[in-house]
């Protein structure tokens, strides 16, 4: 600092004038005063402070952080530099309730004021986290965050519902990644406080109206990043419970990756950042038309490939000599059905010829032992009249009716006597 006694009568320049000297015709300089206040807060000694981890940033191998008061709202910023994180009796994380030993640093270039964190343990889990997490236990136990009741998400949404903060970077990110993927996506805005005490009635109310609308077929509700106190408004037991309770589906892009409010498990679908928010609920032109293209090159080759296989099959079929010449099949059955149909009568012609010798012989056996044949020699059979055949005389007495049968009738006579016996 440079600094010199003004000649009388003169107005002394900026850094020679003590802030507690300064006056509107004698002002000091920014220098001057941030070289004033550092000196102020050089003279303090480190401070041991008891606080909740509301954001805890590794980046660089340090960590940038807040700290929350554990009985109020206040807060504040600190920095943990990699040789004090090593030093670390166990890990930390957002909602560890801690003790830190901080000293504050003011930055006399930039006019900043923060706080660097030489020491830290912990002393259990923060209060705020306790309460969340009972909340998460008792939705879980409902089922609210069961993948079962989770809603898909349509290919190509008519609508998208969007409900985000207003002229806020989510915003533009939704809106310039889905409008580069899907040129003609639409979408119906609405917008509500992201953070503080009207974060949630107006989100629910924007939830409403969207969840309404019937042209709507997805809302994505998105916000940038922010430490989890900014966020605590997207775990708040009422919009949990009104964003399970929609129709719609529902898409929560809230923060970065390492945030997770109690929307992201019971949303239809968590997407990392309002970027990813936009990726997820619609699908990129240049992808689609790609894969039309893909698949219509694979029904042409496939088509052609089975049109040509079918016309090698056709060309071997009609290649074979039945089809050049249908007639010569015919005319060889034929043939074969006539040498067949001659055997067939042959056949049977000399089993009716064997079969005729066959009755003819047993007509002449049976002929030439039939009483008839004896008949026809000139013998005669006589029989009373009970039609006993008489073969003694002793059997017809003179004068009993007989009746003599020949080879051609009968004749009817009378018994003459006794038959001398033969000498």
């Amino acid at each position: 600092m440079t600094s010199f006694e003004p000649a009388p009568g003169q107005t002394p320049p900026p850094d020679a004038v003590h802030p507690r000297d300064s006056s509107p015709e004698a002002p000091t300089s920014v220098s001057r005063l941030n070289e004033t206040i550092r000196d102020f807060i050089q003279r303090w000694n480190s401070v041991w402070v008891d606080g909740e981890i509301t954001a805890w940033n590794l980046r660089g191998g340090h960590v940038f952080g807040r700290l929350k008061d554990a009985d109020g709202a206040a807060s504040l910023s600190f920095k943990l530099w990699a040789s004090t994180l090593q030093r670390l009796p166990e890990p930390l994380k957002v909602g560890d309730r801690v003790v830190a030993c901080i000293k504050a640093d003011f930055f006399v270039k930039t006019g900043e004021f923060s706080f660097t964190a030489s020491a830290m343990r912990p002393t259990g889990i923060g209060d705020q986290l306790e309460r969340l997490e009972r909340l998460r236990a008792t939705l879980r136990a409902e089922g609210l965050f069961d993948a079962s009741r989770k809603k898909p998400i349509p290919f190509l949404p008519h609508v998208v519902g969007l409900i985000t903060g207003e002229r806020s970077d989510a915003e533009k990110d939704v809106h310039r990644n889905a409008e580069l993927r899907w040129p003609e996506v639409r979408f119906r805005t609405v917008h509500a406080a992201v953070q503080g005490e009207r974060c949630v009635p107006e989100t629910l109310a924007a939830l409403a109206a969207l969840d309404a609308d019937p042209e709507v077929d997805v809302i994505v509700i998105a916000r940038g990043g922010g430490d989890p106190q900014t966020l605590l408004g997207f775990s708040d037991e009422r919009l949990v419970r009104a964003v399970a309770a929609a129709t719609t589906p529902i898409v929560s892009a809230i923060g970065h990756e390492n945030d997770h409010p109690l929307l992201d498990d019971v949303a239809d679908l968590r997407a990392s950042t309002p970027t990813d928010a936009a990726k997820k609920v619609v699908p990129d032109v240049a992808e689609q038309r790609a894969l039309v293209q893909q698949l219509r090159s694979r029904a042409r080759t496939r088509m052609t490939q089975r049109v040509s296989t079918e016309l090698h099959h056709l060309e071997q079929v009609r290649s074979r000599p039945v089809l050049r010449d249908p007639e010569s099949l015919l005319t060889g059955r034929a043939q074969e059905v006539w040498t067949l149909a001659s055997r067939g009568r042959e056949v049977m012609t000399r089993r009716l010829d064997a079969a005729g010798r066959t009755t003819a012989e047993l007509r002449a056996s049976l002929r030439a032992l039939s009483p008839g044949a004896t008949l026809a020699r000139g013998y005669a059979i006589a029989h009373i009249g009970d039609g006993v055949i008489v073969r003694d005389a002793a059997q017809a007495p003179a004068g009993t009716p007989l009746t003599v049968t020949v080879a051609r009738g009968s004749i009817a006579a009378l018994s003459e006597g006794e038959v001398a016996e033969a000498e």
